[in-house]
């Protein structure tokens, strides 16, 4: 159960909650449970998509520190802690990296206080902001985060909660206030693979929780990487992300599209 219940009503579902239960953790409620039976009960792929989506974190943050040399994190919406959070996938390869978290939600916050730590060479930090506030971001991450060095910045499964344009500008305010090196990690909800499903769960979850989503095409995720270097293999499927298999052994795809790009 949350660690300060008074942060949150037990008996009104909350998104976050849901995930963590999705994901397999342990901080949630009956009525977080409900709901996301009913949503699994009409669309079964979400279980997949929301493994997948925490693989490709994976995936991504052990390419980046390992491959490209990023020694420094602004993950935004983290959500719940669960297992392999970035601090922990980062800091295994490279102890002094550096991660700020980002979220606005007061039942996150309580966790992240608690389980968010850090190796003693490195440092991990918390932030109560929101994406629509990115020069508050920018203004508390600075001081943890070194701005005149590369920076990877972590979208994943946020952006489908500003449900009209002014996300491209805000993600691309964060961006621009990073220098040459930088990365964009990005993805979120599609309708390709179960597109009838995919739109009931959108439904369902509006319905259910206290922070609507949108779903967003392919091309419509691609619009976040603009002006960037984009990385093979581009905006795909999250669970074909550099994944290990290749040609018919490849994982079947989900309905969470993104990609990584870096800043030139």
């Amino acid at each position: 159960m949350p660690l300060d219940a008074s942060l949150s009503n037990s008996s009104v579902p909350h998104s976050a909650r849901i995930w963590n239960y999705w994901l397999g953790g342990k901080d949630y409620y009956e009525t977080d449970r409900q709901v996301g039976d009913q949503i699994c009960a009409a669309n079964p792929a979400i279980i997949d998509i929301a493994r997948a989506q925490r693989a490709f974190l994976v995936r991504a943050v052990e390419y980046l520190v390992g491959e490209a040399g990023i020694r420094q994190f602004l993950d935004v919406g983290t959500g719940l802690p669960t297992a392999d959070n970035t601090h922990e996938v980062a800091q295994r390869l490279a102890p002094e990296t550096r991660i700020v978290y980002v979220d606005h939600d007061p039942i996150v916050l309580a966790h992240a206080e608690a389980l968010l730590t850090s190796t003693r060479e490195g440092a991990t930090d918390y932030i109560d902001a929101d994406l629509r506030h990115p020069d508050v971001i920018l203004e508390h991450a600075a001081r943890t985060l070194d701005f005149t060095q590369p920076v990877a910045l972590m979208l994943l499964g946020i952006t489908a909660h500003v449900t009209d344009d002014s996300v491209y500008g805000l993600v691309g305010r964060l961006m621009d206030a990073l220098p040459s090196g930088s990365h964009l990690v990005l993805c979120d909800d599609t309708e390709v693979i179960h597109p009838r499903q995919m739109r009931e769960m959108i439904e369902q979850w509006n319905e259910a929780s206290d922070n609507p989503r949108i779903n967003r095409s392919p091309q419509e995720l691609a619009r976040f990487f603009e002006g960037l270097e984009m990385l093979e293999p581009g905006v795909v499927s999250v669970s074909r992300w550099r994944c290990a298999t290749t040609g018919a052994d490849l994982p079947a795809e989900v309905d969470d599209f993104g990609g990584v790009a870096r800043k030139p």
